[in-house]
């Protein structure tokens, strides 16, 4: 991508650079890969297994040093600051994988990692303990097969994951968002353009230029009025929920609305 890379959702100083996307359109807002590489040293996701924490026996599943919650609140960004999935997130990811399929645990690990690219890939570590709890709960039975396991969903744990439909939908969201994202960095800081495909997205991250311009500009906008008065604060904060209900709306209809309300 060269000099002119752009990292979505990352703020760049004064006024936004260009490059051409190899198509149509062009990636806006400056993001040098050197950019890139700080976005990545100062705590962006690790490609390979996440970091086990929490209290007791079996605690969160966080980055390094905490357990923070991947869940509701947050778009994936949290990462950066060392937060990677609770114990609760993993359970919930866990039986939505169940209920495609029994598995092994292995084969558990594999598929959370291709939902992120292989950016998020649970230790043994942790998705072990996390199905010991679920088959404890009730909420999964096993089968031997020699010196393996294989889990399957019980019809409690499916009425368990029906009343948590809507978070597993946002972590599976966040999984994929941060195999994007990455994607997007590692091609910056090799100074790779764009591929676009007919539809004018790129075909790593399935992001169009609008998309990636308009999320920049956003989040400079909030910077930039960060410090705003209360009033004004709260006048920023009607124009985001109205805009948030729009986009729900289109897609996810009155269930996700509320959800983000909750957020």
């Amino acid at each position: 991508m060269g000099r002119n890379a752009v990292v979505p959702g990352d703020v760049g100083a004064g006024r936004p650079r260009h490059a051409h996307a190899g198509h149509e359109g062009r990636w806006q807002h400056g993001c040098t890969p050197a950019h890139a590489r700080r976005h990545c040293a100062a705590g962006g996701p690790e490609r390979g297994h996440g970091d086990h924490g929490g209290r007791g026996g079996h605690g969160g599943h966080g980055g390094r040093g905490g357990h923070g919650r991947g869940g509701r609140g947050s778009d994936g960004d949290s990462w950066n600051r060392g937060r990677k999935f609770s114990s609760d997130d993993l359970q919930l990811m866990v039986l939505a994988l169940l209920e495609a399929g029994a598995s092994h645990g292995y084969e558990l690990i594999k598929a959370l990692g291709e939902r992120s690219q292989g950016y998020y890939t649970p230790s043994p570590g942790m998705i072990y303990p996390t199905l010991t709890y679920i088959e404890e709960a009730g909420y999964a039975t096993t089968q031997a097969e020699g010196s393996r396991k294989r889990y399957a969903l019980t019809p409690t744990g499916s009425a368990h994951l029906e009343t948590q439909r809507d978070q597993v939908e946002l972590l599976f969201a966040k999984l994929a968002h941060i195999g994007r994202k990455m994607a997007w960095i590692q091609r910056a800081m090799q100074s790779e353009p764009p591929v676009l495909d007919a539809d004018g997205a790129d075909v790593a991250t399935g992001w169009t230029p609008e998309f990636v311009a308009a999320r920049a500009a956003l989040r400079e906008a909030l910077v930039r009025r960060g410090g705003a008065p209360a009033a004004e604060q709260r006048r920023i904060a009607a124009i985001l929920e109205r805009a948030t209900r729009a986009i729900l709306e289109q897609d996810g209809g009155e269930a996700a609305v509320a959800a983000a309300k909750g957020a």
